[in-house]
């Protein structure tokens, strides 16, 4: 019965999250539709980011200095020159921002770039899963429901305007998970004796005609 009033007084928050565009360099696009009024609060997506895909931080820093997108990367070092077999998982804060159109509605995006995975086995693709991220409250001078809320430890800002970190609540009750699929390209291992000969013959090709060129042309004192 406790339940059942508290699932009553909880009204489910609905995320939807995309990703646009086509290729290695994507959009990831968050909307999420809150349950109960957020007047005055801060709302944000926590998303997990698989080593699969990553967030540029210098992209993200010049998009913060243009003021286009407000978000906190964990960790805030990322080589994005790893491979996927190399890299580590991510953990993405990105602030949303308000729709003038539905009280309740949030919305934010941020460009994302796909790693470069192993070659595969009878596979053309590899699929990066991006699962649906947690949404996240700061209110400041209003009380949210006790039982529709709980702390989060979120190490990020409320706002800009903020020195330090400050309590986010997550939801408790939300829609079933919903997962996005990123398709990589990526080689085919049975190809890989071909394309290794290939390239150790255009290699050494090139050496050739380089040093050639410098025997013919080359200065030596």
């Amino acid at each position: 019965c406790v339940i059942s009033d508290v699932q009553a007084a909880c009204r489910d928050t609905t995320v939807t999250q995309e990703l646009l565009k086509e290729g290695f360099h994507r959009d990831l696009l968050v909307k999420v539709e809150l349950g109960e009024d957020a007047g005055g609060c801060a709302v944000a997506a926590r998303t997990r980011l698989p080593p699969g895909i990553y967030v540029d931080p210098y992209e993200l820093a010049t998009l913060q200095q243009q003021n286009l997108t407000k978000a906190v990367l964990i960790p805030d070092v990322t080589d994005v020159e790893a491979p996927e077999y190399l890299a580590r998982a991510l953990v993405l804060v990105l602030s949303l921002e308000s729709d003038p159109r539905c009280p309740r509605c949030f919305r934010a995006a941020v460009p994302v770039h796909a790693r470069y995975h192993r070659p595969a086995e009878g596979s053309q693709h590899a699929s990066v899963i991006v699962e649906s991220p947690e949404v996240l409250l700061c209110c400041c001078h209003s009380h949210l429901a006790a039982e529709c809320w709980e702390p989060a430890e979120v190490g990020a800002p409320c706002s800009a305007q903020d020195v330090g970190p400050c309590q986010w609540h997550s939801t408790r009750h939300r829609p079933a998970r919903e997962e996005s699929v990123l398709e990589v390209p990526v080689g085919l291992r049975e190809h890989s004796p071909l394309v290794c000969s290939l390239t150790l013959l255009t290699t050494l090709l090139c050496a050739s005609l380089i040093l050639a060129a410098t025997c013919r042309h080359g200065h030596f004192s």
